[in-house]
Protein backbone atom coordinates (compact mmCIF):
# COMPACT_ATOMS: atom_id res chain seq x y z
CA UNK A 1 0.00 0.00 0.00
CA UNK A 2 1.94 3.38 -1.21
CA UNK A 3 1.01 6.57 1.13
CA UNK A 4 -1.45 8.01 -1.07
CA UNK A 5 -3.94 4.43 -0.57
CA UNK A 6 -3.48 5.66 3.43
CA UNK A 7 -4.89 9.06 2.47
CA UNK A 8 -8.41 9.74 3.15
CA UNK A 9 -9.85 11.11 0.36
CA UNK A 10 -12.09 14.62 0.21
CA UNK A 11 -14.26 16.17 -2.27
CA UNK A 12 -14.48 19.91 -2.54
CA UNK A 13 -17.79 21.48 -1.56
CA UNK A 14 -18.91 22.68 -4.82
CA UNK A 15 -18.42 19.44 -6.24
CA UNK A 16 -20.54 17.49 -4.04
CA UNK A 17 -22.91 19.75 -4.35
CA UNK A 18 -23.16 19.12 -8.49
CA UNK A 19 -23.22 15.55 -8.01
CA UNK A 20 -26.08 15.61 -5.93
CA UNK A 21 -28.20 18.26 -7.82
CA UNK A 22 -27.22 15.72 -10.97
CA UNK A 23 -28.44 12.97 -8.75
CA UNK A 24 -31.98 14.91 -7.70
CA UNK A 25 -32.49 16.03 -11.09
CA UNK A 26 -32.15 12.91 -12.68
CA UNK A 27 -34.65 11.22 -10.48
CA UNK A 28 -36.67 14.10 -11.61
CA UNK A 29 -36.65 13.03 -15.28
CA UNK A 30 -34.13 15.52 -16.13
CA UNK A 31 -31.15 14.86 -18.75
CA UNK A 32 -27.63 16.58 -18.06
CA UNK A 33 -25.97 18.47 -20.62
CA UNK A 34 -22.98 20.47 -21.26
CA UNK A 35 -22.29 23.78 -22.77
CA UNK A 36 -19.14 26.02 -23.43
CA UNK A 37 -17.30 28.41 -21.25
CA UNK A 38 -16.03 30.36 -24.16
CA UNK A 39 -19.13 31.20 -26.17
CA UNK A 40 -20.47 33.88 -28.65
CA UNK A 41 -22.62 37.17 -28.07
CA UNK A 42 -25.51 35.63 -30.61
CA UNK A 43 -25.92 32.54 -27.78
CA UNK A 44 -25.30 34.84 -24.63
CA UNK A 45 -27.41 37.69 -25.20
CA UNK A 46 -28.72 38.01 -28.50
CA UNK A 47 -31.15 34.69 -29.06
CA UNK A 48 -32.25 34.98 -24.97
CA UNK A 49 -33.81 38.13 -25.84
CA UNK A 50 -31.24 40.68 -24.18
CA UNK A 51 -30.92 43.91 -25.74
CA UNK A 52 -28.06 45.61 -27.58
CA UNK A 53 -28.24 48.34 -25.16
CA UNK A 54 -28.73 45.72 -21.70
CA UNK A 55 -26.20 46.54 -18.96
CA UNK A 56 -25.05 43.26 -18.56
CA UNK A 57 -23.16 43.62 -22.14
CA UNK A 58 -20.79 46.35 -20.14
CA UNK A 59 -17.55 45.86 -19.70
CA UNK A 60 -18.41 45.70 -15.83
CA UNK A 61 -19.90 42.92 -16.17
CA UNK A 62 -18.81 40.87 -18.82
CA UNK A 63 -15.22 39.53 -20.23
CA UNK A 64 -14.98 40.14 -24.09
CA UNK A 65 -12.26 38.28 -25.85
CA UNK A 66 -10.29 39.91 -28.32
CA UNK A 67 -11.79 39.21 -32.05
CA UNK A 68 -10.05 36.69 -34.07
CA UNK A 69 -11.03 35.90 -37.70
CA UNK A 70 -11.70 32.53 -36.62
CA UNK A 71 -14.77 33.68 -34.33
CA UNK A 72 -17.17 32.67 -37.20
CA UNK A 73 -20.38 34.92 -37.91
CA UNK A 74 -22.23 34.77 -34.32
CA UNK A 75 -20.55 38.33 -33.09
CA UNK A 76 -17.94 39.09 -30.43
CA UNK A 77 -16.45 36.31 -29.02
CA UNK A 78 -17.04 36.12 -24.46
CA UNK A 79 -16.70 34.37 -21.26
CA UNK A 80 -19.95 32.55 -21.29
CA UNK A 81 -21.78 35.13 -18.10
CA UNK A 82 -24.97 32.62 -17.73
CA UNK A 83 -25.29 29.12 -18.15
CA UNK A 84 -29.06 30.35 -19.53
CA UNK A 85 -27.02 30.12 -23.15
CA UNK A 86 -27.01 26.25 -23.34
CA UNK A 87 -30.51 26.81 -23.22
CA UNK A 88 -30.11 28.07 -27.06
CA UNK A 89 -27.31 25.28 -28.13
CA UNK A 90 -29.78 22.21 -27.14
CA UNK A 91 -33.12 23.86 -28.66
CA UNK A 92 -31.10 24.42 -31.81
CA UNK A 93 -30.79 20.39 -32.23
CA UNK A 94 -33.87 19.00 -30.30
CA UNK A 95 -37.30 19.51 -30.60
CA UNK A 96 -39.62 19.22 -27.41
CA UNK A 97 -40.56 17.68 -25.19
CA UNK A 98 -37.81 18.10 -22.76
CA UNK A 99 -36.25 17.94 -19.79
CA UNK A 100 -32.51 19.68 -18.86
CA UNK A 101 -29.88 20.50 -16.81
CA UNK A 102 -26.47 22.08 -17.35
CA UNK A 103 -24.21 22.99 -14.61
CA UNK A 104 -21.07 24.81 -15.55
CA UNK A 105 -18.53 27.85 -14.51
CA UNK A 106 -19.49 31.41 -15.49
CA UNK A 107 -17.33 34.36 -15.35
CA UNK A 108 -18.87 37.92 -14.78
CA UNK A 109 -16.07 40.95 -14.28
CA UNK A 110 -17.42 42.01 -10.65
CA UNK A 111 -16.14 42.99 -7.24
CA UNK A 112 -15.78 40.00 -4.88
CA UNK A 113 -17.01 39.43 -1.37
CA UNK A 114 -18.80 37.60 1.00
CA UNK A 115 -21.56 36.40 -1.44
CA UNK A 116 -19.93 37.05 -5.23
CA UNK A 117 -17.05 35.58 -7.10
CA UNK A 118 -15.96 37.12 -10.58
CA UNK A 119 -16.00 33.15 -11.62
CA UNK A 120 -18.40 30.80 -9.90
CA UNK A 121 -21.09 28.08 -10.60
CA UNK A 122 -24.60 27.70 -11.89
CA UNK A 123 -26.59 25.14 -13.06
CA UNK A 124 -29.42 25.99 -16.00
CA UNK A 125 -32.68 23.69 -15.85
CA UNK A 126 -35.19 23.67 -18.69
CA UNK A 127 -37.93 22.38 -19.42
CA UNK A 128 -40.57 22.72 -22.66
CA UNK A 129 -43.85 20.72 -23.06
CA UNK A 130 -47.69 21.61 -23.80
CA UNK A 131 -49.57 23.09 -20.88
CA UNK A 132 -46.95 24.28 -18.26
CA UNK A 133 -47.16 26.78 -16.00
CA UNK A 134 -45.67 28.68 -13.13
CA UNK A 135 -47.19 26.56 -11.21
CA UNK A 136 -44.80 23.48 -12.92
CA UNK A 137 -42.01 25.68 -12.25
CA UNK A 138 -42.74 26.28 -8.06
CA UNK A 139 -43.58 22.39 -7.90
CA UNK A 140 -40.30 21.34 -9.03
CA UNK A 141 -38.13 23.44 -7.12
CA UNK A 142 -39.52 22.78 -4.41
CA UNK A 143 -39.07 19.41 -5.08
CA UNK A 144 -35.27 20.26 -5.94
CA UNK A 145 -34.72 21.80 -2.18
CA UNK A 146 -36.93 19.01 -0.69
CA UNK A 147 -34.16 16.51 -1.83
CA UNK A 148 -31.13 19.08 -1.89
CA UNK A 149 -31.10 20.18 1.63
CA UNK A 150 -33.64 17.59 3.65
CA UNK A 151 -34.36 19.51 6.53
CA UNK A 152 -37.37 22.06 6.95
CA UNK A 153 -36.44 26.01 4.59
CA UNK A 154 -38.83 28.82 3.68
CA UNK A 155 -38.89 29.14 -0.09
CA UNK A 156 -40.13 32.10 -1.91
CA UNK A 157 -40.58 33.71 -5.32
CA UNK A 158 -40.18 37.36 -5.92
CA UNK A 159 -40.91 39.19 -9.06
CA UNK A 160 -38.33 40.34 -10.94
CA UNK A 161 -37.36 41.23 -14.86
CA UNK A 162 -34.91 38.64 -16.80
CA UNK A 163 -34.81 39.42 -20.52
CA UNK A 164 -35.30 36.37 -21.39
CA UNK A 165 -38.32 34.71 -19.43
CA UNK A 166 -41.39 36.24 -18.92
CA UNK A 167 -43.18 36.38 -16.05
CA UNK A 168 -39.51 36.26 -13.81
CA UNK A 169 -39.29 35.34 -10.55
CA UNK A 170 -36.35 35.49 -7.77
CA UNK A 171 -35.37 32.48 -6.15
CA UNK A 172 -34.97 32.82 -1.81
CA UNK A 173 -34.51 30.68 0.69
CA UNK A 174 -34.10 31.08 4.21
CA UNK A 175 -30.75 32.57 5.71
CA UNK A 176 -28.88 29.45 7.36
CA UNK A 177 -26.85 31.93 9.70
CA UNK A 178 -29.44 34.11 11.84
CA UNK A 179 -32.47 31.35 10.49
CA UNK A 180 -34.28 34.34 8.56
CA UNK A 181 -34.52 36.90 11.76
CA UNK A 182 -31.96 39.41 9.82
CA UNK A 183 -28.96 39.75 11.61
CA UNK A 184 -26.32 39.02 10.33
CA UNK A 185 -24.32 40.19 7.12
CA UNK A 186 -24.42 37.02 5.00
CA UNK A 187 -27.82 37.93 3.74
CA UNK A 188 -27.48 41.55 4.41
CA UNK A 189 -29.69 41.90 7.05
CA UNK A 190 -32.60 40.84 5.15
CA UNK A 191 -32.86 37.37 6.59
CA UNK A 192 -33.42 35.52 3.06
CA UNK A 193 -30.14 34.62 0.92
CA UNK A 194 -31.22 34.86 -3.12
CA UNK A 195 -29.74 31.50 -4.68
CA UNK A 196 -30.93 32.24 -8.26
CA UNK A 197 -33.60 33.39 -10.74
CA UNK A 198 -36.45 31.66 -12.75
CA UNK A 199 -39.48 32.50 -15.20
CA UNK A 200 -41.60 31.50 -17.45
CA UNK A 201 -39.60 31.32 -21.09
CA UNK A 202 -40.22 34.17 -23.14
CA UNK A 203 -42.13 33.89 -26.49
CA UNK A 204 -39.56 35.36 -28.39
CA UNK A 205 -36.43 32.71 -27.24
CA UNK A 206 -39.11 29.85 -28.31
CA UNK A 207 -40.11 31.29 -31.34
CA UNK A 208 -36.02 32.72 -32.04
CA UNK A 209 -34.78 28.71 -32.11
CA UNK A 210 -38.58 27.65 -34.41
CA UNK A 211 -40.49 26.36 -31.12
CA UNK A 212 -43.91 27.71 -32.16
CA UNK A 213 -44.63 29.44 -28.55
CA UNK A 214 -48.36 28.72 -29.47
CA UNK A 215 -47.96 25.34 -29.29
CA UNK A 216 -45.51 24.88 -26.15
CA UNK A 217 -44.46 26.36 -23.30
CA UNK A 218 -41.79 26.37 -20.97
CA UNK A 219 -39.64 27.16 -17.65
CA UNK A 220 -36.08 28.03 -16.31
CA UNK A 221 -34.16 28.04 -13.78
CA UNK A 222 -30.68 29.25 -12.62
CA UNK A 223 -29.03 28.46 -9.14
CA UNK A 224 -25.81 29.38 -8.47
CA UNK A 225 -24.08 26.30 -7.00
CA UNK A 226 -21.42 28.25 -5.01
CA UNK A 227 -24.60 29.72 -2.95
CA UNK A 228 -26.26 26.00 -2.66
CA UNK A 229 -22.91 25.27 -0.93
CA UNK A 230 -22.85 27.59 1.17
CA UNK A 231 -26.24 26.99 2.33
CA UNK A 232 -26.26 22.88 2.69
CA UNK A 233 -22.46 23.29 4.40
CA UNK A 234 -23.17 26.70 6.43
CA UNK A 235 -20.08 27.67 4.53
CA UNK A 236 -20.57 31.96 5.32
CA UNK A 237 -17.66 33.61 2.48
CA UNK A 238 -18.44 32.44 -1.33
CA UNK A 239 -14.26 33.34 -1.12
CA UNK A 240 -13.19 30.26 1.13
CA UNK A 241 -14.67 27.70 -1.65
CA UNK A 242 -11.66 29.08 -4.21
CA UNK A 243 -9.37 30.34 -1.34
CA UNK A 244 -7.22 26.68 -1.79
CA UNK A 245 -6.92 26.18 1.95
CA UNK A 246 -7.21 22.53 2.72
CA UNK A 247 -8.43 23.14 5.96
CA UNK A 248 -12.00 23.78 4.49
CA UNK A 249 -11.82 21.00 1.87
CA UNK A 250 -10.65 18.81 4.17
CA UNK A 251 -13.85 18.72 6.50
CA UNK A 252 -15.83 16.69 3.86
Amino acid sequence: MTDLDKKEIHIHPITRVIDDMNRIFFEMGFTLVDGPELEDEYHNFDALNVPKDHPARDMQDTFWIKPSKNFGEKGEKLMTTQTSAMQIHFMENNKPPFKIVCPGRVFRNEATDARHEAIFHQCEGLLVDKNVSLADLKSTINTFFDKFLKKDVNVRFRPSYFPFVEPGVEVDVTCFKCKGEGKCQLCGGSGWLELGGAGMVHPKVLNGVNVNSNEWKGFAFGFGVDRLAMLKYEIDDIRLLYSGDLRLVNQF
